[in-house]
């Protein structure tokens, strides 16, 4: 391997590294704001569908929408079922802990693989199998550890849950939109309005301005979303630079363990035995799934310069199939 190879085939690493950096932290203190100032999650949820703006923008650049109402179907269910998730993801987060919320969640991709057996009768691989049965033996792992004192009650174990589903049935849909050749921009620009159709939703939920929360809470709420519309521009920088075999597994595994980490610090407790084999469990099967997902589905990288707008769209397109951006 030539030093030129060498240094291509490590682009990736630092833009992989920041990822997980902004997206552990960002998992671990989403839920910071209601627990701390008790600021209603839904005014989380509607300051994080403003900072996705900033990602879309950067998507967009110099890309061209499809105006083909295929396009708007497909658009419409990605982008709701994404939002509509991230929604409940908050609410979950304001009653019971990251650290088993997140890998509940991050095993998506097993509602992916389910819908592409019953509905596609697609074939699935070993791995992937393998991957599966992990997943599913988390969730009951995690049932056990809902109510075994790990968290009060048991209401964040079915929100996390419905996110699980939502997010993988967002996945599914990425992909049939890809199949009908909607392009990546298009299918991202989607996601962008869906997540701010959902703001009002969110309002009527809140019930009103809260005007009596202090600054600090907005002012944590906004910096900590902005941390998952950076997270998601380094994604796209990454898949842009390295093999998507390679970034989506490694991403999806170690910003969940970074939050996990983090929020056991941070809030000075550990998962009972159950919690711990079924946090190992769902990381791993979902690295598993991912990967063979990607490695049956490789497109080559393409370098993501200033000015390239093909790159953006290659990008976002792995950015798409792997489980963390939504």
């Amino acid at each position: 391997m030539s030093d030129l190879t060498k240094v291509s085939s490590t682009r990736w690493i630092p833009y992989a590294g920041l990822l997980v950096l902004f997206w552990g932290v960002w998992g671990a203190f989403s839920g910071a704001p209601t627990s701390l100032y008790g600021y209603p999650n839904e005014m989380v949820y509607i300051l994080w569908a403003l900072t996705m703006l900033i990602p879309a923008a950067f998507a967009l650049r110099g890309q061209r929408l499809d105006r083909r109402p295929i396009a708007a179907v497909y658009g419409l269910a990605v982008g709701l079922t994404g939002a509509g998730g991230q929604l409940v993801l908050f609410k979950a987060l304001s009653n019971g802990p990251a650290y088993l919320i997140f890998p509940l969640v991050s095993i998506s991709p097993a509602i992916t693989v389910l819908m592409a057996v019953f509905i596609l009768r697609e074939r699935i691989s070993r791995l992937a199998t393998v991957g599966l049965v992990a997943a599913l033996a988390s969730i009951v792992l995690f049932s056990i550890t809902s109510g075994s004192g790990d968290a009060a009650g048991g209401s964040w174990l079915v929100l996390a849950l419905i996110v699980m589903v939502a997010w993988g049935v967002q996945a599914y849909f990425m992909k049939k939109a890809a199949n009908v050749g909607v392009n990546d921009a298009t299918t991202f620009a989607w996601m962008t309005i869906s997540g701010l159709l959902l703001v009002p939703v969110a309002w009527v939920m809140m019930g009103g301005f809260p005007t009596g929360a202090p600054w600090q809470a907005p002012a944590l709420t906004l910096g900590t979303q902005l941390l998952n519309a950076v997270g998601a521009l380094f994604l796209v920088m990454a898949l842009s630079r390295g093999k998507a075999t390679i970034v989506a597994p490694v991403t999806n595994a170690l910003a969940p363990v970074l939050t996990i980490v983090l929020s056991l610090i941070a809030y000075r407790t550990t998962p009972s035995v159950y919690g711990f084999i079924g946090i190992l469990l769902a990381i791993g099967g979902s690295t598993l799934m991912v990967y063979a997902d990607e490695s049956g589905d490789e497109v080559a990288p393409v370098p993501l310069a200033v000015n390239d707008s093909s790159a953006d769209d290659t990008a976002v397109s792995e950015a798409g199939s792997s489980t963390v951006d939504r």
